[in-house]
This record gives structure tokens, sequence and C-alpha cells, in this order.
């Protein structure tokens, strides 16, 4: 059995809850207090940070490496496109995160204005004229990347998703998903 060490609030862990919602894979949760992390924690992941997936002894840090390795170890349903390239151009999305992350956590952490994250919204809004999710005509770990923070970006950084047409659709296309549905009643029990 999977054993997910887990922070509801934390954005990073919900993209692994969200990818083992998607494979129906049966797993644990233990919930870390991101305020009063126990000592333990640093044994399994030296930063400290969550999430971390454990299975038999095999302990795993980070959500990237996580959402790939759970990739490989239960393909199906598949969440990378079949082909090489389309494969690479899921990959160089999730490679290319950190644009968001950057402005996002600097709202909400050290009270920036919203300006950067809204010019991050808006290319995220652009690249979805052309194709229905991030990686393409198929929901994928690019999706999965970065719904987390989308689902909080109203709620954590005042920002007004409104204004990204495109964006605004993806978010209610993938909210019919039972995965998505569960991390927006997670996000909703949060803010209250």
């Amino acid at each position: 059995m999977l054993t997910l060490y887990d922070a509801a609030r934390c954005p990073y862990c919900s993209r692994v809850r969200i990818l083992l919602a998607e494979k129906a894979i049966p797993y644990e949760t233990v919930e870390i207090d991101l305020q009063n992390r126990p000592k333990w924690l640093y044994e399994k992941n030296p930063v400290g940070k969550v999430p971390v997936l454990e299975e038999d002894g095999f302990v795993l840090p980070e959500s990237r490496v996580i959402l790939e390795y759970l990739e490989e170890r239960h393909p199906e349903p598949p969440l990378l496109p079949p082909n090489p390239a389309g494969r690479a151009l899921v990959r160089l999305w999730i490679e290319r995160f950190g644009g968001l992350s950057g402005p996002y956590y600097r709202v909400v952490f050290d009270g920036d204005t919203a300006e950067a994250l809204d010019a991050e919204l808006a290319k995220l809004d652009s690249a979805l004229t052309a194709s229905p999710f991030l990686g393409g005509t198929q929901f994928s770990l690019a999706d999965i990347a970065y719904v987390p923070w989308i689902i909080r970006a109203e709620a954590r950084t005042g920002i007004d998703l409104g204004r990204h047409e495109n964006l605004r659709g993806w978010l209610g296309r993938i909210a019919e998903r039972p995965s998505i549905a569960a991390e927006l009643e997670v996000v909703a029990a949060i803010a209250r």
C-alpha cells in the first residue's frame, strides 16, 4: 500500500492526490502540519517538504518526480501522450512551471503585486486558445502540474481569473473530472 505524506493546503501535494485519483490508486494519507513538521519527516525527505510517497520501504519526495514515477508504475489510464513529441511537450510545460509558481508565491508570501502573476496567467490563457488542455487534446500531467495553483489563485492572491476566458474554460472542463472536483472541495474547506 502506498502512503502519501501530505498537507491539504500544499499545491504540490495536490498534484499527487489528483494523479492518484485519476489512476484510482489506493493509498493511505499521513497529514503533516506544515507549521509544526515532525522530526521524522526529515528522515523521509532531508529538506522536510511534502509530498513524500512511500511504498514498501521505497521513499520518494518531490511532486514532479512522484508524478513521473506513478505514471511509469501505473500506466493506465495514460497521462502522457503516446508519441515522443507529445510527451516532450508535456514535460516542457512542467519544466517551465516556475514561470507561474515564482510570481504566485511572491504575491502570497511577499506581498508583491499580482502583475507578474497575471502576465503568466495570460500566457496560459493564450496557450489554451490552440488546444483544450495544456499538453494538447487530452488531459495530461501538464494540466495536473498547473491546476493546483490555478484553483488557489483567486482565494490566495485576489486575482480575477474571469479576465482569462480560455483559462476559465479549461478550468471548467477539468473541474468535471472527479479528481479535480475533489481538489476544489479541499481548497474550499481550507478557505473556510
